[in-house]
């Protein structure tokens, strides 16, 4: 199985605000870029540009109809229904309760990213390429400093109101100072908003500001200022707050499903970066709080989409009647995302875990051979990169060049192996308790101060190594019972604790847990997501996504060589040598991957023939198909 169904968080910045795709071919088309402009006038503005990315390459002329990928005569018709394939900032995959997803508080509900416009949009075939939507152009200072937006005056809430600059305004005020604190860290750089006119607004940003800065406030939410006029905007709600997007909260059950109402006289619909997309009348998330009762209740059409993470459902599971009957198709897509950092995160906060020695032994216990092959049909490759499935961002041999220039300053002051070959993860033998590999993991743990004690690791101080394996989904039970039964052999008693949804993010936010499992998917060019995930100032805020806890003077400084990289060269070095670090520090057990989506669905979709390079499509693009529907026997 995979770890992305229970406890996926993508990347803070950019990436969590318009989605994860990582590098296609470079751009013909000049557009603006995030970085500053060498020899322009520090304070004015260029010329106003249709579209915005890191490095000012853009896929798209100005006066494109539509994006590449979509039907842009897709029926709008039908409905899309399914169980929640990641979370982001309070959501949860389990349950809801609260309409409010971009706070601390509360489990937040999927899909409320459809109600709200943003001032520009992603395009899905380009790595960090945006085009207008609320905004119809975007200029930069010289300095890089300053954006100026021109609004579209056309822009519209559901209730008929104007979008204006003062929502804009207020939106990221208000987002900066009370919302989910990995929103307000990452744009913490935002100095000032300053409206211009009604229709033009302008961010001005701190010297200090990241290069994806401008992105990720281009691809917030734009809340209405006088809705919130008489209401917090910091409490969880079960009211549905004014939108301006394409859909609207409609019927929906708390805890168990969602749905989201196309707006039909959405103001945006025509636009190009709506052409296409946004093809359903419904589109709806189910709840459900065990996977084998999710899977049986899509079995009998409780929903009708299913990306399945499961190995062992994949290989075995489908071989109920809709299946033989051709009424569900199957389909493997390519998922060519990073399919980043994932795995099992030690929470180096606790005395127990701050030695790497620890660590390391703690990796060798782990049979990844064995349980590919006895779990999961030999259906995973091993991860070993915090960039994995990002090979420019991978390290690879010894360091040389660029990248040891940027390494030298921290000899001495980080492991020896960050100067050779990379650290990659053991490979076992299969048997499931690899006996080499093991008495290795015991001598670490004798050099760490632990002996075996009464079949107990214990230290000087007579304290037993114990691990819990916090979790709110049983579906790696198997994995992490296998797991430690190995780690008995060393002498370390290990527990899986399973905990609702709400107690979970609760302890998460908190940081009340030995372990926990995550993914950190990536994109190609990640920025400020990285403070999020690996700096020492997120290492103790809450709701922070540094799981580990990770403090590292070097880790930090090549953050901010990533963060500040001028080219792509630049980043991607910076890069490697940030990944050579992190994997030689041990802070993780990392998991598996595979480059593939593994898709199910009642036969009542049609799809372009090719997935958007850098998403999976569904339900974006998608759209109902009548006839389809009918003989699969389902109805929107």
């Amino acid at each position: 199985m995979s770890l992305s169904r229970r406890a996926a968080l993508v990347y803070a910045g950019a990436a969590a605000a318009f989605g994860l795709f990582p590098g296609a071919a470079r751009a013909q088309i000049e557009g603006v870029a995030a970085a500053p402009e060498a020899g322009a006038d520090p304070k004015a503005f260029g010329p106003e540009r249709h579209g915005l990315s890191a490095f000012g390459e853009l896929k798209y002329a100005p006066d494109f109809k539509h994006f590449d990928y979509v039907n842009p005569d897709a029926p709008k018709a039908g409905s899309f229904s399914q169980v929640p394939p990641t979370t982001s900032l309070n959501q949860s995959l389990t349950t809801f309760n609260t309409l409010n997803a971009y706070i601390l508080k509360g489990d937040g509900a999927q899909g409320m990213g459809l109600t709200f416009d943003t001032l520009m949009a992603r395009a899905s075939d380009e790595p960090d390429a945006l085009y207008g939507l609320v905004a119809k152009s975007v200029a930069v200072s010289g300095d890089g400093l300053a954006f100026l937006f021109k609004l579209r005056p056309e822009a519209r809430f559901h209730d008929g109101s104007p979008l204006t600059a003062d929502d804009v305004k207020w939106s990221f005020e208000t987002l900066k100072a009370k919302g989910h604190p990995l929103v307000a860290q990452t744009i913490r750089d935002l100095e000032a908003v300053d409206i211009e006119a009604p229709d033009s607004v302008v961010l001005r940003l701190s010297k200090h500001r990241t290069r994806d800065l401008p992105l990720t406030l281009a691809a917030l939410p734009i809340f209405s200022k006088a809705y919130y006029a008489k209401k917090s905007f910091d409490e969880a709600t079960m009211e549905a707050p004014l939108g301006s997007g394409p859909y609207k909260v409609g019927r929906l059950a708390q805890g168990r499903f969602i749905e989201f109402e196309r707006v039909p006289d959405y103001w945006a619909k025509d636009l190009p970066v709506n052409i296409g997309q946004n093809n359903f009348e419904r589109v709806r998330f189910e709840f459900y709080r065990d996977r084998d009762v999710a899977f049986e209740a899509f079995k009998g059409k409780g929903y009708l989409f299913r990306e399945e993470f499961t190995s062992r459902v994949w290989a075995t599971g489908y071989d109920f009647p809709g299946v033989r009957e051709g009424k569900v198709r199957r389909e493997t897509l390519p998922d060519l995302t990073p399919s980043g950092a994932q795995g099992w995160y030690f929470n180096m906060r606790r005395k127990k875990f701050q030695d790497i020695r620890v660590r390391k032994a703690l990796n060798l216990a782990f049979d990844f051979e064995w349980m590919n092959k006895n779990l999961m049909f030999d259906a995973y490759k091993r991860t070993w990169s915090v960039f994995q499935g990002a090979p420019e961002m991978m390290a690879s041999g010894k360091p040389e060049g660029a990248e040891l220039a940027l390494l030298e300053p921290f000899r001495g002051k980080v492991p020896d192996e960050v100067f050779g070959d990379p650290v990659v993860p053991p490979v076992t033998d299969g048997s499931g308790q690899d006996r080499k590999l093991l008495r290795e993991a015991i001598a670490l743990l004798k050099d760490a101060g632990y002996a075996v004690k009464d079949g107990r690791a214990t230290n000087a101080e007579g304290e037993a190594l114990t691990i819990e394996f916090l979790e709110f989904d049983p579906g790696l039970d198997p994995h992490v019972s296998k797991y430690i039964s190995s780690l008995k052999v060393l002498g370390i008693q290990a527990n899986i604790r399973l905990v609702d949804a709400a107690q979970y993010q609760q302890r998460t936010n908190t940081f009340d847990y030995d372990v926990i499992s995550r993914r950190m998917s990536g994109s190609e060019t990640p920025g400020e997501s990285l403070r999020q995930i690996y700096s020492s100032e997120s290492a103790d805020r809450p709701g922070s996504q540094n799981a580990s806890g990770i403090a590292n003077p070097a880790v930090d400084a090549l953050v901010e060589k990533i963060v500040a990289a001028a080219s792509r060269d630049e980043l991607e070095t910076a890069c490697r040598a940030l990944d050579r670090v992190l994997r030689a520090l041990w802070t993780w057990i990392p998991a598996w991957n595979k480059g593939s989506h593994t898709l199910a669905y009642w036969d009542a979709y049609g799809h372009p023939t090719e997935k958007p390079r850098f998403a999976r499509g569904a339900p974006e693009i998608w759209w109902w198909d009548e006839e389809k529907a009918a003989k699969a026997g389902v109805k929107a």
